[in-house]
């Protein structure tokens, strides 16, 4: 018959308290090692997203200049005048354009598109803006960007 003392009850239970504290270290160390991969992982793709924003604000800003040079040269003469497709300047650079223009007929608006294309990720992406400018009124007998725009009636 074992007998039962103060001290071999409170050797059993330090035993039990050091085997249990191990087990909530294992426990925790693999809970902070998933949560810290998580973590990781998120951070990653929002660098990723935060760049493709970036690359589209700058796709937007371009479209908006060409779309704003068609209409401040007028879009009935455009394409025979100025380049419809090519590089952005720098440092905009690794960005293409490209400028349709369709005429409607008559007085109708012009319908013009403006695409630009650049490669991120392996892959070509593209923003393309879609809207109708109007023709301007009278012939145009000069129109060059040193001088204003010369009209007759």
């Amino acid at each position: 018959m074992v007998k039962t003392t103060r001290s071999n009850i409170v050797r059993f239970f330090t035993r039990t308290r050091r085997g249990s504290i191990l087990v909530d270290v294992i426990v925790g160390s693999v809970i902070l090692g998933l949560a810290l991969t998580a973590m990781i992982g998120l951070v990653g793709r929002a660098i990723s997203e935060q760049t493709g924003g970036e690359q589209l604000q700058t796709a937007a800003m371009l479209i908006d200049e060409q779309l704003a040079l068609v209409l401040a040269r007028g879009p009935d003469n455009y394409a025979s005048r100025y380049d419809t497709q090519g590089t952005c300047d720098p440092p905009f650079d690794q960005y293409r354009y490209e400028v349709d223009i369709q005429e409607q007929g008559g007085a109708n608006p012009y319908f013009v598109r403006a695409t630009v294309f650049w490669e991120a990720g392996g892959r070509t992406r593209s923003a393309s803006v879609e809207t109708l400018i109007a023709p301007r009124p009278g012939e145009v007998e000069d129109r060059t960007l040193d001088e204003g725009v010369t009209r007759t009636p």
